[in-house]
């Protein structure tokens, strides 16, 4: 392993726990990844992803080959385990991700900041769509957990469902601030912003 520190990120981590799991080969991380419903937490559309994030992963000593498996009809596959080296990195990565927020740079509140550049009335049109695509995301994901799994297997659900639940409730303020007029803009206010603040 480099004696700089492993580049943290979601997917290596993922990666990092289902190996901590047992070995396995990239194609059954990726299956797992989408059954757990963890798609929902890191990027693996792209089968490519995976195997990228793992090469780096064993570049860095935190994972390695270890054999080959082939199952009837399949090519023969190199299944990975992680190293002492990763156990101990991917629980540093837990404990130094747990406690600090990060920097994140999510599109929302970027699209948030240029509302300006819209009409009052769209703006409100486009949240409004956007409330009914948050409230089909919580119903999923309610109904998504299998019967009898234990609460800490769900606890990322459970995040996600509140983080979104409480962006509905701020987004239909928001829209209710926009449809009442208590929330309005035209060019001249944002000329005079401008020329005051800008």
């Amino acid at each position: 392993m480099s004696s700089a520190e492993p580049r943290r990120s979601t997917l290596a981590m993922v990666l990092l726990a289902l190996l901590a799991e047992a070995p396995m080969h990239p194609y059954r991380m990726q299956q797992m990844i989408k059954e757990r419903g963890q798609d929902q937490l890191v990027n693996v559309a792209q089968r490519n992803s995976v195997y990228q994030a793992l090469d780096r992963l064993v570049r860095e000593g935190l994972a390695r080959p270890g054999g080959t498996t082939r199952e009837a009809g399949r090519p023969e596959r190199t299944v990975y385990e992680i190293t002492d080296a990763g156990a101990t990195t991917l629980r540093r990565w837990l404990t130094d991700m747990l406690p600090t927020p990060a920097r994140e740079f999510p599109e929302f509140p970027a699209a948030l900041a240029f509302l300006p550049i819209l009409e009052p009335a769209e703006v409100r049109t486009l949240l409004e769509r956007r409330i009914v695509a948050l409230r089909e995301k919580v119903a999923q994901m309610r109904g998504q957990a299998p019967p009898g799994l234990p609460r800490l297997f769900l606890i990322e659900d459970e995040y996600r469902a509140a983080m979104l639940s409480a962006e509905l409730a701020w987004l239909g303020a928001l829209v209710d601030d926009l449809a009442s007029g208590r929330l309005s803009w035209d060019e001249n206010l944002i000329l005079e912003t401008l020329a005051k603040f800008g």
